[in-house]
C-alpha cells in the first residue's frame, strides 16, 4: 500500500534501482515467511522478484511505476484463473468461515470474484494509464491512495450486499 508513496519520496533520496533492492528484499522475507505452509502467493512474489530484477537492471523510475500496474494484472490472472479452476478465490475465502457453503453461496462467490476480475481490469489500466502518462505525483495519489479508496468502497459494497442476500452470512 505504501509503495508508491516510497517510490516518490524514495525517489528524492534513492537511485531506483536501490528502491527496487529493498522491494525485492521485502517480497524475499514475505516469500520466505509463506514458503513452509506452501501460500497461494509463492508465485506472485516470484513473479514480484523478478520484477525487481528488470527494475534494479534498468535503474529507470518509469519500471518503478509499472508495479501497482503489474500486481493487478497479476491478480487478475490468478481470479480469472479460479473461475476456470474451481473453487473461484472468494470461495475459497469464505469457505473458511463456512466450511459448508450452500449452492446458492458458490454462485455469490463466483458472482464477486467476476466482480473483482473487472475491478482488476479497470484499476490496472487506470495504474498503467498514471505510469506511461501523468506525473510520479499523479501516479503516486491514484496508486496509494484513490485506487486503495475504491478497493475499500467494494469490499463494503460487496459486504453490505452479502449482509442483505445472504441468509448464511448473517
Amino acid at each position: 500500500m505504501l509503495y508508491p508513496f516510497a517510490v516518490y519520496f524514495g525517489t528524492q533520496y534513492l537511485a531506483p534501482w536501490k528502491i527496487a533492492s529493498l522491494l525485492c528484499v521485502l517480497l524475499a522475507i514475505r516469500l520466505a515467511a509463506s514458503y513452509s505452509v506452501k501460500h497461494w502467493s509463492s508465485p506472485l512474489l516470484l513473479v514480484g522478484m523478478l520484477y525487481c530484477g528488470v527494475a534494479i537492471w534498468s535503474n529507470e523510475l518509469l519500471t518503478l511505476r509499472f508495479y501497482p500496474a503489474i500486481v493487478n494484472a497479476l491478480m487478475l490472472i490468478l481470479f480469472s484463473w479460479s473461475l476456470w479452476s474451481p473453487p473461484s478465490v472468494i470461495e475459497r475465502i469464505a469457505r473458511i468461515q463456512h466450511p459448508d457453503l450452500p449452492p446458492e453461496g458458490v454462485i455469490y462467490t463466483r458472482r464477486v470474484t467476476q466482480i473483482w476480475c473487472g475491478f482488476f481490469i479497470i484499476n490496472g489500466s487506470i495504474a498503467l494509464a498514471t505510469a506511461l502518462y501523468s506525473s510520479v505525483e499523479i501516479w503516486s495519489l491514484y496508486n496509494g491512495l484513490i485506487a486503495y479508496l475504491m478497493m475499500g468502497v467494494l469490499l463494503v459494497g460487496e459486504y453490505l450486499v452479502r449482509i442483505k442476500t445472504q441468509h448464511h452470512a448473517r
